[in-house]
């Protein structure tokens, strides 16, 4: 296991920006995004860590980045830090494995999220109305079930708060007709194509979110792609629909705060050490199956 990272202040590199688990530096023509190990939960940060969540999810999106990038190009320029800028240098020993420099992009301002199986905001919807993102479903949907079809269901990129679904209507009198329905292909191609190879992973890629930009005038995926905070992904041989899945994501973490007397606001809970390592081997086990390689010691 490798030291842990939570706090990034000492780096002394120009911050762009401070996410609940991102740190983003400008170094100039490029950036340097750091992934830490903090976790968060209904957009709450909690104040301790996951032993090597960063180098997971850092590794995971490389490799989505990489296998994807014949479906869409992205913003990855390496994940090497000797072949960092030189002002990275006093910290590529911390950076390794937990880090990428990437090109710069104009980001849009919209979540694309694509849903193959009923849960979570959308499982919420359809037991209130009946419908997903708006649209009508067939009756009688358990938890986990499978959709009819790939659904893509756009939402907001809140500052503060949680993020907003938006139909496919909002989101082309949000940026335009043609760009919202070029980005529902290309984040449906893409979820197609991961579907595929984590399927032959015995996992079940149940939904994931994605976020867009442009470089030089061409669309990209940036920030991560496919990763356990990003994704659901559940255990194919125990899938059992009608009830919560075994899952590689942090979705583990979130059903045990639903057992506690929290209300989902600041200040977090503290965790017991069961639930973090038992979090932190379902993301290490979602690294191994996906990359087929072990995570480097």
């Amino acid at each position: 296991m490798h030291k842990l990272l939570g706090d990034t202040s000492f780096i002394t590199l120009p911050r762009l920006s401070s996410g609940k688990v991102r740190e983003m530096y400008d170094l100039g023509d490029c950036l340097l995004m750091v992934v830490t190990d903090r976790i968060s939960a209904f957009d709450v940060v909690f104040d301790q860590l996951v032993p090597d969540k960063g180098r997971v999810l850092s590794g995971i999106s490389a490799f989505w980045f990489n296998y994807l990038q014949s479906v869409l190009p992205n913003h990855l320029l390496t994940t090497d830090p000797a072949a960092y800028p030189q002002e990275t240098a006093p910290w590529r020993e911390l950076l390794e494995g937990r880090s990428m420099l990437v090109k710069k992009a104009r980001m849009l301002p919209v979540e694309c999220i694509v849903r193959a199986y009923l849960d979570g905001s959308a499982l919420k919807e359809y037991r209130a109305c009946g419908t997903v993102a708006g649209e009508t479903m067939p009756a009688g949907l358990r938890q986990g079930d499978p959709l009819p079809r790939l659904l893509f269901t756009p939402s907001t990129k809140e500052e503060s708060g949680h993020d907003r679904n938006i139909t496919r209507e909002e989101l082309a009198n949000l940026i335009g007709r043609q760009e919202a329905e070029l980005l529902a292909d290309r984040s449906l191609a893409l979820f197609a194509a991961a579907q595929a190879h984590a399927e032959a992973a015995g996992i079940i890629l149940a939904d994931s979110k994605f976020e867009f930009g442009h470089i030089d005038g061409e669309l990209v995926v940036a920030d991560e792609l496919f990763t356990p905070d990003s994704s659901r992904f559940w255990d194919r041989k125990l899938y059992r629909p009608g009830a919560p899945q075994a899952s590689f994501d942090k979705q583990y973490l979130r059903d045990y705060l639903e057992t506690l007397d929290w209300d989902k606001t600041y200040p977090a809970p503290t965790l017991p050490q069961e639930i973090i390592l038992k979090t932190a081997t379902r993301y290490r086990e979602a690294y191994e199956r996906l990359t087929g390689h072990a995570l480097a010691e």
